[in-house]
């Protein structure tokens, strides 16, 4: 798998396929000749553009990545997934204060979604992915997970833990042939980065960007150009960035 992957005739699952990265994920696949596409989303109505869009090849899951009984549910009813992204996450505060205590209830929040329910996802779907020759996962965290960046406190802390457990991930699956991939946004034009005022890619543009690093076969992806300065400026100078992002991004 190291040598990338052939999107072309795939079967994906997307989290969090309702919008923003999510639904730019689907319409890439499809667009590039994936065989299937399962979307997932905790309102699967919201979905109804894109199945109609995928003329056959798009089906809708109602999937909450905290609850585990949808999650063994949706290895079920999506037992042929040999692609899978998870892309649901959350952001439960932001620009605050550092005593703010809604930090404490946002935190749980996020670290039960960003980290533990794709660890839940993942931990489902392998034996999915096993059966179908390995497979891939691709996990999407962001260039906050590198290093902590202070308007996102513990959404970025969560992303960070989800960079772990991308890295453990993939020693642990290796042995069944699964590639794992990490990706690293910086800020795109979506609903959750809406305050974030440094410039941002296109979902359409960072979707493309992850599914060529798939059939390119990177285990870190930085799908859009500040990711990509951001990853230069991490592999060589870590505390660089981290005073970069001390001053990066707040809001007017």
């Amino acid at each position: 798998m190291s040598a990338g992957l052939q999107v072309k005739g795939r079967v994906a699952l997307v989290t969090g396929a309702n919008r923003g990265i999510g639904r730019a994920l689907v319409e890439a696949l499809l667009e590039r000749g994936a065989r299937k596409v399962y979307t997932a989303a905790r309102k699967p109505e919201t979905l109804a553009e894109l199945v109609a869009a995928g003329e056959g090849r798009v089906v809708p899951l109602r999937l909450d990545i905290t609850n585990g009984t949808e999650v063994q549910r949706a290895t079920v009813e999506a037992d042929d997934v040999d692609l899978l992204i998870n892309n649901a996450g959350v952001v439960g505060h932001a620009f605050a204060e550092f005593g703010d205590a809604a930090w404490l209830d946002a935190g749980r929040q996020e670290f039960e979604t960003n980290v533990l329910g794709t660890l839940r996802v993942s931990q489902a779907f392998a034996p999915v992915l096993a059966r179908h020759g390995g497979g891939a996962i691709a996990n999407i965290s962001s260039v906050a997970g590198l290093v902590g960046f202070p308007p996102l406190m513990t959404y970025s802390s969560s992303k960070a833990a989800l960079h772990s457990i991308t890295q453990t991930t993939r020693q642990l699956l290796r042995g069944q042939g699964t590639f794992v991939a990490g990706v690293y946004p910086g800020p795109v034009d979506t609903d959750m980065a809406a305050e974030i005022t440094l410039p941002k890619a296109t979902a359409a543009s960072a979707a493309h960007a992850i599914l060529d690093g798939l059939e390119q076969g990177l285990e870190e992806i930085y799908p859009d150009p500040f990711a990509v300065e951001s990853g230069e400026v991490y592999a060589v100078n870590p505390k660089g960035l981290e005073q970069r992002f001390a001053t990066a991004g707040a809001a007017d």
